[in-house]
């Protein structure tokens, strides 16, 4: 049956060879440019992506350079801006750039686009991706109108065989081979598929169809207004408001979010308000845009920073009757550690007398906003409550009943960190507690970088001021600065560990009422049996202590001081941290005889003797005394002949 119905649709030009060809299966309907248009894409495609602008450059508004600046931040730098649009570009996510400032010494800046504060909106349209991709692909709605340039894919099975890509033509039309022209420009897309369906029935019986849309044209549209680059722009058929902002970069410096126009044939026919976007999610005022709509950007509105604890910091746009609630709902809301009872709010009113005032919330959070107000949010943690209302977090560990971390009332004392863990077990060396404070540990910290600092600069004087005459002088100053250089870097892996010492009693049994920190630690250890000897001795090691042994004692079962050391110069470091030197004398100031020899040794106690520095043999001695003499003699023979 398919062949007779086939044989009557065909027109008088067909040939009976045809026929024969139609009878025998179903009719295929080839598409003889479909190779040309496959090249013609594909062209288009690359003179597309060449022709594809760059990102608009990040020029910041005058207020956005003060409120940055608030905040020592300097948008007028140009090292800064270079690093910032790097960052947008993805060629660097964070950098480190030198500000100098007008009687200041340079400060070192971390800038990337986390920490600059820019307005509401800014970061969505500067996007990098400005080629025909941002329109995104997606599937067109069933209202999409079909129109010239767009590219239809018609596949039919049954009676009929047919994958087609079809380019809707100047007159509107498409035509399907053996079948004819199609008219579908003006067609909703969800009715395409009925119109080409009734189309081929008209030739073929007993067969399906599905139309889709492929490729889709571009149409040209206008920015206008207040935006980075105003022009003509091509977009896709199913760009929106959005897509055409983009594409130009967004407002500028001075243009709106908040006062956007879509204007079709002379006539406003939608407003676009990005922050409904922004803040809402809401597209609803997003429309599609047609061939020739203009989109029009408004001068900007007026405009407040909020600053401090909120979720983003931010320069927001104002439009009439919206209030302070509203300014903080656009830069998200309170963070965690906000303070919620209070703001404080610069305005540009008020900049020459008062300037900064404090407003009560939420008493005053319906109050209107107004143009050039920085708005500042407090921190709850930034400030520190005094001691005498602090909560102290402290540990305690070592010879316990109840090791662990205790949260003290704000009087509490060392005692009373005692008492909470269960008390002193019997093991409990007191004399040795290690007691770490973390107030004590950073001023430590700060008083050795600065010492590290002037010995280093010590040290590069005496290189710099060192002269050699010889190639031995050269080498020997070179070897001595590397040394120093690796001293350096070895002193600067030093952590101080913020040990207070407490003067204690070998045989004390409880610790001073000293009242504690936050973040004090305590360590009681077992009291221990043994006593070291290091350095320069025959044997170091730990030996055991005996009953009344003195220092003495112990350094003679390390063998005693070897002939390099320097006795002079050895020390005890005490388990209490305390340190006793044989250059102490009774009175506890430094001299030259050794008291070490009747000191009692304490358990825990670590001896320490050093090897002795610019050791010199004897031969070397008389060396140096020969030419001494040697001068010494010349020096009188002269003087006795002047003299003769």
């Amino acid at each position: 049956m398919a062949g007779p119905a086939i044989a009557q649709s065909m027109g008088s030009g067909q040939t009976s060879s045809e026929n024969s060809s139609d009878v025998s299966g179903p009719v295929r309907l080839n598409s003889t440019t479909r190779g040309s248009q496959d090249a013609s894409t594909q062209q288009q495609q690359q003179q597309a992506q060449s022709a594809m602008p760059r990102a608009p450059k990040y020029v910041p508004g005058e207020f956005e350079i003060y409120v940055n600046k608030l905040l020592g931040l300097d948008l007028t730098d140009p090292l800064t801006l270079e690093q910032l649009r790097r960052s947008e570009s993805g060629l660097a996510e964070i950098g480190t750039v030198t500000q100098t400032q007008t009687g200041a010494v340079g400060k070192a800046t971390t800038i990337s686009t986390d920490n600059i504060v820019r307005r509401l909106g800014a970061d969505l349209m500067l996007d990098a991706r400005m080629g025909s991709d941002t329109d995104g692909p997606r599937q067109a709605p069933s209202d999409y109108l079909i129109g010239i340039g767009d590219e239809i894919q018609v596949t039919a099975w049954g009676s009929v065989d047919a994958d087609l890509r079809l380019t809707v033509d100047r007159a509107g039309r498409v035509t399907i081979p053996r079948v004819g022209p199609v008219l579908v420009a003006g067609v909703r897309y969800g009715d395409l598929n009925d119109v080409v369906r009734a189309r081929i029935a008209q030739v073929f019986k007993n067969f399906q169809v599905s139309t889709s849309l492929g490729k889709l044209r571009t149409i040209r549209i206008y920015v206008t207004g207040f935006t980075a680059k105003p022009g003509a722009y091509t977009v896709s058929s199913l760009a929106t408001i959005v897509n055409g902002l983009i594409r130009a970069g967004g407002p500028s410096a001075a243009g709106s979010f908040r006062q956007i126009e879509l204007r079709r044939n002379g006539q406003v026919v939608a407003n676009f308000d990005a922050y409904d976007l922004l803040l809402k999610g809401d597209k609803a005022s997003d429309r599609a845009l047609q061939a020739e709509d203009v989109i029009h950007i408004g001068p900007i509105g007026p405009q407040v920073a909020v600053l401090g604890s909120v979720n983003k910091q931010s320069i927001v746009e104002l439009k009439p009757g919206e209030t302070i609630d509203d300014v903080l709902a656009m830069a998200g809301g309170f963070s965690a550690v906000a303070d919620r009872s209070r703001i404080s709010i610069e305005q540009l009113s008020e900049r020459n007398d008062r300037r900064v005032r404090e407003l009560p919330l939420p008493a005053q959070a319906k109050a209107a906003a107004s143009n050039g107000d920085v708005i500042r949010v407090f921190s709850s943690v930034n400030t520190a409550l005094p001691l005498a209302k602090q909560y102290k977090r402290v540990t305690v560990e070592g010879e316990v009943s109840r090791p662990g971390e205790y949260v003290l009332p704000p009087t509490s004392t060392l005692q009373d960190a005692i008492a909470a863990a269960g008390g002193l077990t019997p093991q409990a060396y007191v004399f040795g507690t290690d007691f770490s404070r973390e107030s004590v540990r950073q001023s430590q910290q700060e008083n050795y970088d600065r010492a590290l600092r002037d010995l280093e600069t010590e040290f590069t004087k005496y290189a710099s001021t060192q002269r050699a005459t010889t190639a031995d002088e050269a080498a020997g100053n070179a070897q001595r600065a590397a040394g120093s250089e690796r001293l350096v870097a070895r002193l600067r892996a030093v952590r101080p560990t913020g040990r207070v010492v407490l003067q204690l009693e070998p045989d004390a049994r409880q610790l001073p009422s000293l009242t504690v920190e936050d973040g004090d630690r305590l360590l009681i250890p077992a009291k221990p049996t043994t006593v070291g000897v290091f350095g320069s001795v025959f044997n170091a090691g730990s030996f055991l202590l005996q009953n009344d042994a003195s220092v003495d004692d112990v350094m003679k079962l390390a063998g005693g001081p070897t002939r390099g050391a320097d006795a002079s110069g050895a020390f005890v470091i005490r388990a209490n941290g305390t340190v006793v030197s044989a250059r102490q004398s009774s009175s506890g100031w430094l001299g030259f005889g050794s008291n070490l020899a009747g000191l009692q040794a304490l358990p825990g106690d670590t001896v320490f003797v050093p090897e002795q520095m610019n050791k010199s043999t004897f031969i070397q001695d008389a060396k140096d005394w020969t030419q001494i003499l040697a001068n010494f003699g010349l020096g009188i023979a002269a003087l006795q002949t002047i003299k003769n």
